[in-house]
């Protein structure tokens, strides 16, 4: 009689432990597929096209800075730039205006950024010198840090 018991309490134990080892494998099944589906959708989240009413300086700036943002999406922004903010605001006298900062840091983070290439960099340089020639050393200076920045 006591193998009859304890066979059973094996059986027993045997059954829990398969149905814990069910709940536990189960729900990360669920977990994988639900993380592969919201990754699709941040895949489009990821890729966001410059809406028409997003034309500021500061958003077009955080195009650039962002790191996910892709060689077409640095040119739309960069294009977008010099269409809606083409001037940088006169010097104060041999000081630049400080408007002028965001302008540099955008070309800093665009000659840092992981997705640019000469052409694109190249052409926002020589468009911006062209529409503030009063400005080319400052933007030649940026530029230079942020090439030097990147290292080899």
């Amino acid at each position: 009689m006591d193998i009859i018991l304890m066979f059973k309490s094996i059986i027993g134990l045997a059954i829990i432990l398969g149905f814990l080892v069910l709940i536990l494998v189960l729900p990360k099944k669920l977990r994988q597929q639900k993380e592969k589906e919201q990754a699709s959708k941040n895949k489009v989240a990821l890729k966001p096209k410059i809406e028409e009413n997003e034309h500021t300086l500061e958003s077009l700036h955080a195009v650039i800075k962002r790191k996910a943002s892709t060689a077409e999406e640095l040119k739309e922004a960069l294009e977008l730039i010099i269409k809606y903010h083409p001037r940088i605001h006169k010097k104060l006298g041999i000081r630049t205006h400080p408007d002028s900062d965001i302008y540099m840091d955008t070309i800093f983070k665009l000659c840092r950024h992981k997705n640019t290439n000469k052409t694109i960099t190249i052409k926002f340089m020589n468009d911006l010198e062209k529409l503030n020639p009063e400005y080319k050393q400052e933007i030649g200076e940026a530029m230079m840090r942020g090439l030097n920045s990147r290292g080899i």
